[in-house]
């Protein structure tokens, strides 16, 4: 089912998916709501999912940037009272980590469990910095036609390992970018919200249950962060991924599926 909310005149298009106690996917930068793999789907076999575009992305609104994760965060919000929503497990995977983060520190009693993904306290010290390989990647991106520019990102967030052993998967990510991507002026508009996000000091007060999932080849989020979250956040775990890269759940969702499934139900 394909719905629209609104937060301040900004439209929001999410899908439901599944029955269950419900569960909000927050997407990273660049990618709207299609752009998660397999896992939505799997996790629908046990949880309503609801997925939805970010501002700047798909099929919602693209206003003027720059954005703030403050008001992505509030976006999020308005999809669950749209959707009827009273609380909810949330996933956040990278720039969706943040939005997250920021979801059970300014709206606590919305936010049931915390799963997330490929992502990190905020951009700021003491946080560790993007690494420099994809310091590079996204500096070149901007200078690149369309095609040349998401072919170079899919396979500097995919990993070594994708591009090596899973070539049809680039092939398959890199269509859907084609087909999906933002706007350039909507990507940058997410990535100021991103790159001036810090919350080190705050998710100290983070309350929900929280599980952390990062793979250790990731060249966009540096692993590290990690331990930074696991460390900082009361009642986190950490589930690391071997020799994976930033879009470990589009490689792993078969293998992570199972892992959210446990740390929810429990």
């Amino acid at each position: 089912m394909t719905a629209t909310a609104t937060n301040d005149g900004v439209k929001l298009v999410y899908d439901e998916q599944g029955d269950g106690e419900p569960l909000l996917f927050v997407q990273g930068l660049g990618y709207d709501r299609f752009g998660f793999g397999p896992l939505p789907r799997l996790l629908a076999e046990d949880f309503r999912v609801v997925i939805f575009d970010n501002r700047g992305v798909g099929d919602s609104d693209v206003p003027e940037g720059p954005y703030s994760v403050p008001e992505m965060a509030a976006d999020a919000i308005a999809v669950l009272d749209a959707a009827g929503i009273e609380s909810a497990h949330v996933l956040g995977v990278s720039l969706g980590g943040f939005i997250a983060q920021e979801l059970a520190l300014s709206y606590p009693e919305r936010v049931r469990k915390l799963v997330l993904v490929s992502t990190a306290p905020g951009m700021q010290p003491p946080c560790h910095p993007m690494p420099q390989r994809g310091v590079e990647a996204f500096a070149q991106f901007q200078t690149l036609d369309r095609e040349a520019g998401f072919r170079l990102m899919v396979e500097n967030s995919l990993g070594d390992h994708g591009v090596r052993e899973r070539p049809e998967l680039v092939e398959e990510i890199y269509r859907y970018r084609l087909e999906r991507g933002p706007t350039l002026a909507g990507w940058q508009a997410q990535a100021v919200a991103g790159a001036t996000f810090d919350a080190y000091d705050r998710i100290g007060a983070i309350a929900a249950p929280t599980l952390v999932i990062q793979a250790d080849d990731d060249c966009v989020v540096d692993p590290r962060n990690a331990d930074l979250l696991v460390e900082r956040i009361p009642d986190a775990r950490l589930h690391l991924i071997a020799d994976r890269g930033h879009l470990a759940i589009w490689e792993e969702g078969e293998s992570v599926a199972p892992v959210v499934r446990e740390f929810l139900r429990t």
